[in-house]
C-alpha cells in the first residue's frame, strides 16, 4: 500500500495542475482623488497565481462605449479564453486589468477643459494601485494594452502618449478620434467641449486624433511599441483604422494590420482576443 500511494500521487499532481483555472473578480474598486469618486475595475488572475510566489506580466484590457469593467468578462469570455490560451501554451500566464470608463463621464481621455481627467487617473492612480496590490512585473517589457472600439481608441492614445510604458498595443475596431480639425465639429457637439476655448479644442485634437499623432510621430518613437491593429471588413470604423494603417506605412512604423470578415460586435472581438494574447506574449517571453 505504501508503494501504491506515492505512485497514485505522481499521477494525481499533473491532473490537479491541469485542472486549475484562473479567477476573475469583476466588482473591485479603488478610491480616485483625481476623479473624486470610487472607481471600479475587474481583474483576471492566472491559474497558478494563488499557488505561486512569482510576479506576472500585466495586460490592460479596455472595454467599449456602453460597457463597463464587466464587458470583457460577461461578453468577451476573458476567463475562458485566457485560461485556454495559457493551457495550450499560446499565451504566457498574465494578470489582466479591466478598468471601468463608463461612470461619471464615458471615455478614456481627459476633457478639453481639464475638468474630467480620466487619462490622468489611469496613469497616476489606477496603474500604480494595481501594480502595487498584485504581483506584477513593472518593466515596460512586461506591460501591454488592448481594447475594443472606444477602448481601441484608448489603446492608441495611451500607447502613443506613453510609449515608454507599453511593449505592445492592440487596438481592435478602434475609434480613432477626429480625422482633421473639420471633423472636430462632431466631437464638439457631444457636449463635453461646451465652453472650451479654441486653443483648448485644438490642444485636445492634437492629443486625441490618432491620425494626427501618427503623422507627427518622432522618428525615435517608431519602434517603441509593437502594434497589432484589427478591424472587421463590415465595421463602421473601418475608415479611421485604414487611414491610420496607411499613415503608418508612409511613416515606416512597424505594425501588423488585420482586416477580417466581421462587424462591430462581440463575435468579432472574442475571435480577436486569443490572437492578441499570443501577440503580446511574444514580447513577454524571452527569445
Amino acid at each position: 500500500m505504501k508503494k501504491i500511494l506515492p505512485l497514485f500521487l505522481t499521477f494525481l499532481i499533473p491532473v490537479i495542475t491541469l485542472s486549475q483555472t484562473g479567477k476573475v473578480f469583476d466588482n473591485l474598486s479603488m478610491k480616485s482623488e483625481i476623479l473624486k469618486m470610487e472607481r471600479k475595475y475587474a481583474i483576471y488572475l492566472p491559474p497558478d497565481y494563488e499557488t505561486s510566489e512569482r510576479s506576472y506580466p500585466v495586460f490592460y484590457l479596455l472595454h467599449g462605449a456602453g460597457d463597463d469593467q464587466t464587458g470583457w468578462v460577461q461578453f468577451g469570455e476573458v476567463l475562458y479564453l485566457a485560461d485556454k490560451a495559457i493551457k495550450e501554451m499560446k499565451a504566457t500566464p498574465m494578470i489582466i486589468v479591466m478598468p471601468d470608463a463608463n461612470t461619471g463621464q464615458r471615455g478614456y481621455n481627459n476633457d478639453a477643459k481639464g475638468e474630467w481627467r480620466y487619462e490622468d487617473f489611469f496613469f497616476k492612480e489606477l496603474m500604480p494601485y494595481v501594480e502595487e496590490t498584485y504581483r506584477i512585473k513593472r518593466e515596460k517589457r512586461y506591460r501591454a494594452i488592448a481594447g475594443l472600439s472606444m477602448g481601441g481608441g484608448g489603446t492608441f492614445y495611451y500607447a502613443l502618449h506613453h510609449p515608454e510604458l507599453f511593449s505592445s498595443a492592440c487596438p481592435l475596431s478602434a475609434a480613432t478620434g477626429p480625422l482633421n480639425m473639420d471633423d472636430m465639429e462632431r466631437y464638439k457637439q457631444r457636449g463635453r467641449m461646451e465652453g472650451a476655448t479654441n486653443a483648448q479644442i485644438e490642444d485636445w485634437f492634437k492629443k486625441y486624433s490618432v491620425l494626427d499623432m501618427i503623422k507627427n510621430m518622432p522618428d525615435e518613437q517608431k519602434n517603441a511599441v509593437r502594434w497589432f491593429i484589427d478591424c472587421g471588413d463590415d465595421d463602421f470604423l473601418y475608415e479611421g483604422n485604414s487611414l491610420v494603417h496607411i499613415e503608418m506605412r508612409k511613416k515606416e512604423i512597424p505594425h501588423e494590420f488585420r482586416i477580417r470578415n466581421g462587424a462591430h460586435n462581440w463575435t468579432y472581438w472574442r475571435e480577436s482576443l486569443p490572437v492578441v494574447l499570443s501577440f503580446i506574449s511574444d514580447t513577454f517571453h524571452q527569445h
